[in-house]
C-alpha cells in the first residue's frame, strides 16, 4: 500500500465521530495468482455501509462491505479467503478479472484502543526510510488476530524473514506453526525536489501531489506565481542557504530553463544523496553543461553520470507541459520502482514487482 492510501484512510478515519459511527479496516494480507490489488491494500469500511479505498477491482468490495460490517457488530477480527480461481459461478469475482486467491484480515476499529492499526498507520505518513508493520494474520483459537506492531518488536522468530522483506522491499505472508504474519513494507513517499518558477513547473507539482508524492519547490520567491506555491508541499527560495531534505528517495528536477543555473544547480545536489537528476532540454545542452563543468575542474565519474537522466523524462513523444511532466513523472517511477520503462505488454510473468 503507498502513503498515499495510507494519508487518506488516516484522514478520513480522524473525520469520523465514533460517537455516531462505528468503523472497521479491510486490509489484503494474502495474494496467490493474479489480482487487481496486491497485500496492503485497504478499504475503511463504517456501518452505514459507505467505504474508502479499495482491496479488488470492484468484484470483492461488495462482500467485504458485508464482511466488515459483520465484524463491526460482533467487535472481533477475522480473515476471509476469496477464491476466485475456481470455475464455479457462484464464487464471487469470478468473471471479474482477479483469478487469484485473496486473503482479507477485518478488524474493528475502535479510537484510542492500543494497537488500533489505523492509529498505528497514522505514525507512517511522513516516513523517510521503510518501515515493517507486522501483522497476525493466524492464530489459534484466533487469539491475537489482527494485533499489529511497527518494527516486529514482540514477535518471536521473525526477524530473518523481516531483513529480507526490507532488503527486497517486498511485503509477504510467512508461517510459523500455526501462526500466520503479514509482514508489511511500507516506502517512503517519492519526494521531487523541483528548481524553477516558470509555468510548466505547475502541472507537474500538480501530477506529482495528485499521485500523492512530496515536493518542494526551489524559485525566487519573490516573484513567485501563488498559484504554483500552493500546489508544493514546500517551497525554499533560491537564495537561501543550503539545500532542501534529499534522501535516496527523491528525485531532483533542473527546471530553470537558464543553463547556467542549471549547471550550478547540477554542482549543489551531485554531493546529495539523491539517485534521480533530471534536467529538461535536448541531450546536447546537457553535453554542454558536463563540457563546461570539466573546464573548470568539475570531472563528472561514472556512478555520477548514471544518477543524471537529461533529456528527462521517457519517450513518449511529450509536447506540451502536461505530457513533458507526465513523461518525466513515468521516468521517476520507473527509477524508484527499479523498472526500465517499457510497455507492459513485453513484460515477462507478472506486472507486479517489488520496488527498490
Amino acid at each position: 500500500m503507498g502513503v498515499k492510501e495510507i494519508r487518506t484512510i488516516v484522514e478520513a478515519y480522524k473525520s469520523i465521530d465514533f460517537s455516531r459511527t462505528q468503523a472497521a479496516l479491510a486490509t489484503v494480507v494474502r495474494v496467490e495468482g493474479s489480482s487487481y490489488r496486491r497485500a496492503g491494500a485497504r478499504m475503511l469500511v463504517l456501518d452505514d455501509g459507505t467505504y474508502l479505498g479499495g482491496i479488488s477491482g470492484g468484484c470483492l468490495e461488495g462482500d467485504a462491505l458485508r464482511r466488515a460490517q459483520k465484524g463491526i457488530a460482533l467487535g472481533r477480527s477475522s480473515v476471509i479467503t476469496y477464491d476466485t480461481t475456481q470455475d464455479d459461478d457462484y464464487q464471487i469475482g469470478v468473471g471479474l478479472g482477479c483469478q487469484g486467491i485473496i486473503d482479507v484480515l477485518f478488524t474493528p476499529l475502535r479510537p484510542g484502543e492500543k494497537g488500533n492499526p489505523v492509529d498505528i498507520l497514522s505514525g507512517l505518513t511522513d516516513i523517510r526510510r521503510p518501515e515493517v508493520v507486522v501483522t497476525v494474520t493466524g492464530a489459534p483459537g484466533e487469539e491475537g488476530l489482527g494485533r499489529t506492531i511497527v518494527g516486529g518488536d514482540g514477535f518471536e522468530g521473525v526477524a530473518a524473514d523481516i531483513r529480507s522483506c526490507l532488503d527486497e522491499r517486498v511485503s509477504r505472508p510467512v508461517e510459523y506453526g500455526e501462526y500466520k504474519l503479514f509482514i508489511e513494507v511500507i516506502l517512503p513517499a517519492i519526494h521531487v525536489v523541483a528548481y524553477g518558477g516558470n509555468y510548466d513547473m505547475r502541472t507537474l507539482l500538480q501530477q506529482a501531489r495528485e499521485l500523492g508524492w512530496d515536493s518542494t519547490v526551489v524559485l525566487n520567491t519573490s516573484r513567485a506565481d501563488k498559484s504554483l506555491t500552493r500546489v508544493a508541499s514546500r517551497v525554499m527560495d533560491n537564495k537561501a542557504p543550503g539545500l532542501p531534505a534529499i534522501d535516496e528517495y527523491t528525485a531532483v528536477l533542473l527546471m530553470s530553463h537558464d543553463y547556467r543555473t542549471d549547471m550550478e544547480n547540477l554542482k549543489k545536489v551531485l554531493p546529495s544523496p539523491a539517485s534521480y537528476i533530471g534536467m529538461l532540454g535536448p541531450r546536447k545542452r546537457a553535453d554542454k553543461i558536463f563540457d563546461a563543468m570539466a573546464a573548470e575542474g568539475y570531472l563528472l565519474g561514472e556512478a555520477e553520470r548514471r544518477r543524471i537522466y537529461a533529456p528527462a523524462g521517457l519517450d513518449i513523444g511529450a509536447a506540451t507541459p502536461e505530457e513533458i511532466a507526465l513523461s518525466i513523472l513515468a521516468e521517476v517511477r520507473s527509477h524508484f520502482s527499479g523498472r526500465n520503462g517499457a510497455s507492459l505488454r513485453l513484460r515477462e510473468g507478472s506486472i507486479y514487482g517489488h520496488p527498490l
